[in-house]
């Protein structure tokens, strides 16, 4: 490149990445654009150039009105994405849920074993009133402050309204009011979540003192089946990867290693038994790969069936909330509790909800992607063997593989919206506090995302919903298939999509580090997707294994 065309280059950016302060348009010329077509992949004549220059001019001076005007993170975009393939309706049924029952549930003679017991064992113990939750919250909290330092997964206890959500919780259990198995039950939130009176950082030194005077929907409806939040937990700076302003949190099983991102105060404290439940959220495997790292379950619902409104933007079309647990059964409890709509955020939609736990899934018809299973790749043994384990139980799995799609190249689409949530931190160049400044970080994620064209941005939603058709062709020949948690674009793909998934702990490596396997579901059947986890999960039993050190 020429010295001057370097120079119109830097110039161009300065134009396209921040306002331009005190500077006529008339200084935007035909040989910017000329730079700026090598940049976006475009080729006009001269002629063109001269055509459009007024245009651009404009356009220059109506992007810097629009700077001025304030938007809050919290406000979306007018428009909605909708996962739903062209002709799906909602079912005309009603809701069909059947919880585990975990039998006779006793105190253990080693207290510190209730670090490990399930949502359904707690529960049981909280209802005979074997223990109350005041008890059973200050148990955790204790634990969270004796590991949550080493483990670097807290940000904040909330003490006070824990202890007061649980004495609620115990007057109403003795009076006989019961609100269901989450009634008197700690848990944490990834701290993008707001809750009222505390700080939501969202992970990330510009924010360490943001406080949001308001509870996001899933705290409201999670407070409204009677649980208790004990604490706020860590996520990577702005939900990517698990370095946050004031450390890296830990995997419980490998303390030298990171537990993996965004939620990743979700799974290590779940895992290291502080919290018996936590919620995580996803755009792009930000619940898949910190379970997977910590050895606990995860639920990624269907885009759409849980409500965002108070947790941090970062895609409007990708973001989702699911919860982090020992088990199915329990994210299946969780789950219940917080989907549904609030008529605030837009892209929920009441779909029915069916789960039958001890489902036959010999009548379930389960694919698999052949292709993905026969490479060779790390953990594969024990993606084998779950594959022989759904064998065992009855199931024959049928080969299928994904649609050729340009599955990866549509991952601007996150780029974009995330640039576009936190553009004002960009422009006011406070990004610059974020602790990670490397290439593959938020902040020139962020600055490079400004070169996306907006039709560009288009067509790949327009390829986008050519993707859900071609998907929803998949889900005409099964109703589930298992898949390696990271083998090929899987992952971003269905993010894109908008269907569940759920990861279940699968085995161990050869460094003793826990390894998962994925189960995908068709859009809002997150019953079906379950059932077949859960009897994987339960005929393993690798969920009730956890890390040594926290006895």
């Amino acid at each position: 490149m020429s010295a001057q065309r370097a120079f119109l280059f830097l110039f161009c950016l300065l134009l396209w990445v921040i306002p331009v302060w005190g500077q006529s348009s008339d200084s935007l010329t035909t040989e910017h654009i000329a730079v700026a077509e090598d940049i976006f992949g475009l080729e006009f004549t001269a002629a063109e150039r001269d055509s459009m220059l007024e245009t651009l001019r404009q356009r220059q001076q109506a992007y810097k009105r629009l700077r001025n005007f304030p938007i809050a993170n919290s406000t979306p975009p007018a428009l909605i994405f909708n996962p739903l393939p062209a002709g799906m309706q909602t079912p005309d049924m009603a809701d069909s849920i059947h919880f585990s029952d975990p039998g006779t549930v006793r105190m253990p003679a080693n207290e510190p074993d209730l670090a490990f017991y399930t949502v359904t064992e707690l529960a049981a113990l909280l209802r005979s009133r074997q223990i109350t939750s005041v008890h059973l919250t200050q148990f955790f909290l204790d634990r969270l402050r004796k590991y949550g330092p080493e483990l670097e997964c807290v940000i904040t206890l909330t003490d006070s309204l824990a202890l007061a959500q649980a004495r609620r919780a115990d007057e109403e259990i003795a009076a006989g009011t019961y609100r269901g198995l989450l009634h008197g039950i700690p848990y944490g939130a990834k701290d993008l979540l707001a809750v009222r009176g505390y700080k939501t950082t969202w992970g990330a030194a510009p924010y360490r003192d943001q406080v949001i005077e308001s509870d996001a929907t899933v705290i409201k409806k999670l407070e409204q089946a009677g649980a208790v939040l004990v604490a706020k937990l860590t996520l990577g700076a702005l939900a990517w990867g698990d370095v946050w302003y004031g450390g890296k949190t830990r995997n419980p099983w490998d303390r030298e290693q990171g537990s993996s991102g965004s939620s990743a105060g979700s799974a290590a404290a779940t895992a290291a038994g502080l919290v018996p439940f936590a919620i995580g959220t996803e755009t792009w495997g930000s619940i898949i790969s910190p379970s997977t790292r910590c050895g606990v379950t995860g639920l990624r619902p269907t885009f759409g069936r849980v409500s965002r409104a108070g947790a941090m933007a970062l895609s409007w079309s990708m973001d989702k909330i699911g919860p982090i647990a020992r088990s199915v059964d329990d994210c299946a409890i969780v789950f219940d509790a917080i989907r549904g709509s609030d008529g605030i955020d837009q892209s929920v939609i009441d779909w029915p909800l069916r789960w039958t736990p001890d489902q036959d899934i010999s009548t379930i018809r389960v694919g698999y992607l052949k292709s993905a299973f026969e490479k060779d790749y790390a953990n594969k043994e024990n993606d084998l063997r779950t594959l022989e384990t759904l064998r065992s139980l009855g199931v024959e799995l049928i080969a299928i593989e994904l649609p050729e799609f340009p599955v990866y190249p549509l991952s601007f689409i996150l780029s974009a919206e995330a640039a576009a949530a936190f553009d004002e931190l960009t422009r006011s160049n406070r990004d610059d506090l974020l602790v990670r400044q490397i290439k593959n970080a938020w902040p020139n994620v962020f600055r490079a995302a400004r070169f996306i064209p907006a039709v560009e941005y288009i067509q790949a939603n327009r390829i986008r919903y050519e993707l859900i058709q071609a998907m929803q062709a998949v889900f005409e020949k099964v109703d589930v298939y298992v898949a390696p948690s990271f083998g090929g674009d899987n992952l971003l793909r269905t993010n894109l999509t908008g269907h569940p998934a759920v990861v279940i702990p699968n085995g161990f490596n050869e460094k003793g580090s826990p390894t998962s396997i994925s189960f995908i579901g068709n859009l809002f059947d997150e019953g079906t997707v379950m059932a077949v986890a859960r009897a994987v999960q339960n005929a393993t039993r690798f969920h009730r294994q956890h890390p040594p050190g926290f006895e």
